[in-house]
């Protein structure tokens, strides 16, 4: 049966396929209709939202939305940038960038990260140290959103302390946030940065352990700990997956654990609200980034995390 004047979302890609996540996502919040467009590049976003915002009148186009994918965090926010510059009011629709859901998820971590150091009367992550495992685009964003808190962020890559000082000196210049490498190679390298750490981010590929529980057992200051991989064995050996403020024995100050579940289900609150909100033609045009993403999950948290 045919639509009248339907709610319509092109999703760009840069990569091989859409996310078949995000097309679920974009239908459970009412989009009538999903165009996905793959392989696209920096280059073609221009040309790509002019042809969006001006196919279907003044009308139409407040019925229109452009969401951005693939797997890159710093080239999504790019496109969504291209993207913005494109428009040409009041033929304006709104723009939201997750790559492989990393800004929903990245958002989700740190708005409960945040939470339960305030819980726990630890105050804010003004000062504390947070180290991110894994430096893929959900590490990396989690990194930007924790530095922009006041945060002191490594990012530790697998590869050693030069790789992980490398990326840090790129998200510097990128984003103007202040961070710094560490490498998680060998125990000796492990032990350097979890002496000192107040939160803990585990953010490597599913499948990884990247912290055993002899590990954390000398993690003297940890104040929360975050897991996102939900695929065994567990990526921070004591955290499961529902955990969501669960108390980790083997830490001596009792820090909390949250599971990759429980992120995931205040992500998916996340995902869903952000495309309710581009589903209002009444509403103005919004540019959906991973500051936008945190102002909501910093809402969804508080109300799941009395």
């Amino acid at each position: 049966m045919k639509c009248e004047d339907p709610f319509l979302l092109h999703m760009f890609n840069p990569t091989k396929n859409v996310s078949p996540f995000d097309v679920n996502m974009a239908y459970e919040a009412d989009f009538d209709g999903v165009i996905p467009y793959t392989d696209v590049e920096l280059g073609d976003i221009h040309g790509l939202t002019q042809d969006t915002i001006f196919s279907r009148g003044p009308t139409g186009v407040k019925r229109t939305s452009i969401f951005i994918g693939g797997r890159d965090f710093s080239l999504a926010l790019d496109m969504l940038k291209r993207a913005k510059t494109a428009m040409v009011p009041p033929f304006e629709v709104s723009v939201f960038a997750d790559p492989s859901g990393a800004i929903t998820t990245a958002a989700a971590i740190v708005a409960s990260i945040e939470r339960w150091i305030e819980k726990q009367g630890k105050g804010t992550l003004e000062g504390k140290n947070l180290d991110i495992i894994g430096t893929g685009p959900v590490g990396v964003c989690a990194g930007v959103l924790a530095a922009n808190c006041g945060a002191n962020v490594s990012l530790v890559s697998y590869l050693g302390p030069e790789v992980g000082q490398e990326l840090a000196e790129e998200c510097c210049t990128k984003f103007g946030v202040k961070m710094e490498g560490a490498g998680s190679r060998t125990d000796e390298e492990i032990a350097s940065f979890l002496d000192d750490s107040h939160v803990v981010i585990g953010a490597a590929k599913a499948g990884i352990q990247v912290l055993r529980t002899d590990q954390l057992n000398n993690a003297k200051n940890l104040i929360v700990a975050a897991d996102v991989n939900a695929v065994p064995p567990l990526g921070i050996e004591g955290v499961e997956v529902n955990d969501m403020g669960k108390v980790i024995e083997s830490t001596p100050e009792n820090a909390v654990g949250i599971g990759a579940l429980a992120i995931g289900d205040i992500k998916y609150k996340v995902h869903y609200q952000l495309f309710k909100m581009m589903v209002d033609e009444k509403a103005k045009p919004i540019y959906i980034d991973h500051e936008e993403a945190f102002k909501v999950a910093r809402t969804i948290a508080a109300e799941r995390i009395k």
